[in-house]
C-alpha cells in the first residue's frame, strides 16, 4: 500500500429519510480542524437515494467536496449496499482518514467496510488529534509524524487509549454523537459535487425489508436538552428519583443519570451521561449524588454551568462545578423546587 496515494479529511454523511443526521454535521466540524492540520480538503460522503440536493447543507456545515452515490438499492439503510457504496468510494477516491457516526449505522457499517478495504478502524472515539506516533519517541523506533490519534475509553471506561494506524490506510474511526462541535454554517457555500456510483452488485447478503417500523418514543434526548438533571446512586433508589423529576419539572428540563444508576437498573441506559453513555453540553446540568468520576465528567464537562450537590465536600464533582452545595440531597433538592415554583408564581 502506498499511503502517498491516500489524500484528504472525508466524512461519511448518515442521512435518514432523506434528512442529514446531526452527526454528520459534527463530523464536518472537525474534519475542517484536522484538514487545517494536514493541509487538505474535507470531502463529504452522502449515499442513499435522491439525495444530490442535500450537497449544499453540507457545504454551509464545512465540506469543501461531496461525492454523491445514488441508487434505488440504497434507499433504506442495508449493510451489504452501503458498505458497497462507502467501499467503492474509498478504493476510487484513496481518502487518508475516513470518520463515520457512531451511532447504530454507524456501528454496523463503519467495521463492515474498514474489513473490505483491509484497514483498521477504532470505535467509540471521543477525541481526535493529528500528531505523533508513538505518542513518545522509542529510541530505535521510527517516530511517524502528522497521524490520527484516535482517543477512546476502554475496558468499561476504566482507562483511555490513544490508538493509530500508521500502516494501512484509510484511518478509519467511528465517534460519538455529541463529542464533536457543529461549525456555524455558512449561508450560500457551495461544494464540488461529484456523482460517483460504483455499481451495486445484488448478492446472497442483500437483506429484504417487509417492513419500516418507527417506534415514537416519550422520552426527550438528553443531548437535545438546555437543563439536565442528573441523578446518580448518592439517590439512593429509583423511587428518589421523583425529586429530581419534580425539579426537572419546575425548571423546565431533563432528567439524566450516571452509569451506576443505569446499572443498578434504576434509569435506562438512553438516560446515561458519561463515557460509556452520551456526551452532553446543557446550558445548566444539576449533578446530584454523583461523586464525579472521570468517566462521568468526561461526558458533561462542557456544560456551560455545573451545579453539584453532594454530602461528600471532598467528592471530585466539586472540582468541575461551578456551584458546589454541601449536604443532605433529600432536603436540598425539594426546597430548591419549592423556591423556583415560588420565583414563578411571583412574576
Amino acid at each position: 500500500m502506498n499511503l502517498e496515494e491516500y489524500k484528504g479529511v472525508y466524512v461519511f454523511a448518515q442521512q435518514v429519510d432523506n434528512v442529514i443526521s446531526g452527526i454528520a454535521f459534527e463530523l464536518l466540524g472537525k474534519a475542517r480542524e484536522l484538514a487545517a492540520d494536514l493541509d487538505t480538503d474535507v470531502t463529504a460522503v452522502l449515499v442513499g437515494y435522491q439525495v444530490k440536493d442535500m450537497a449544499d447543507q453540507l457545504a454551509e456545515y464545512g465540506a469543501d467536496r461531496v461525492i454523491v452515490v445514488d441508487d434505488p438499492e440504497l434507499e433504506t439503510y442495508r449493510t451489504e449496499p452501503y458498505a458497497q457504496a462507502l467501499a467503492g468510494v474509498i478504493n476510487e477516491f484513496k481518502p487518508d482518514i475516513m470518520l463515520v457516526g457512531a451511532t447504530a449505522i454507524g456501528r454496523d457499517l463503519g467495521p463492515t467496510v474498514s474489513a473490505r478495504v483491509a484497514t483498521g478502524l477504532t470505535a467509540d472515539c471521543t477525541k481526535l488529534d493529528i500528531g505523533d506516533f508513538p505518542l513518545v519517541a522509542v529510541p530505535g523506533k521510527e517516530q511517524l509524524h502528522k497521524q490520527l490519534l484516535m482517543t477512546r475509553p476502554a475496558f468499561g471506561g476504566n482507562t483511555i487509549a490513544t490508538i493509530a494506524c500508521p500502516n494501512n490506510r484509510p484511518q478509519m474511526a467511528t465517534v460519538r454523537p455529541g463529542v464533536m462541535q457543529k461549525i456555524t454554517p455558512v449561508a450560500g457555500a457551495k461544494a464540488e459535487v461529484i456523482e460517483y456510483n460504483p455499481g451495486i452488485t445484488v448478492n446472497n447478503k442483500f437483506v429484504t425489508i417487509r417492513e419500516v417500523v418507527k417506534a415514537v418514543s416519550n422520552t426527550v434526548d438528553i443531548m437535545d436538552a438546555k437543563i439536565l438533571v442528573s441523578g446518580g446512586r448518592g439517590v439512593g433508589s429509583p423511587e428518589n428519583f421523583k425529586i429530581l423529576e419534580d425539579l426537572a419539572e419546575a425548571i423546565g428540563g431533563t432528567v439524566s443519570c450516571s452509569r451506576a444508576v443505569v446499572d443498578a437498573g434504576w434509569k435506562p441506559k438512553d438516560l446515561q451521561v458519561g463515557q460509556t453513555g452520551k456526551t452532553v453540553r446543557p446550558n445548566v446540568y444539576f449533578a446530584i449524588g454523583i461523586s464525579g468520576a472521570i468517566q462521568h465528567v468526561a461526558g458533561m464537562e462542557e456544560s456551560d454551568i455545573i451545579i453539584a450537590i453532594n454530602k461528600d465536600e471532598d467528592a471530585p464533582i466539586f472540582d468541575v462545578a461551578d456551584y458546589g452545595v454541601v449536604g443532605d440531597l433529600n432536603k436540598i433538592v425539594p426546597q430548591l423546587t419549592e423556591a423556583i415554583k415560588a420565583a414563578k408564581a411571583n412574576k
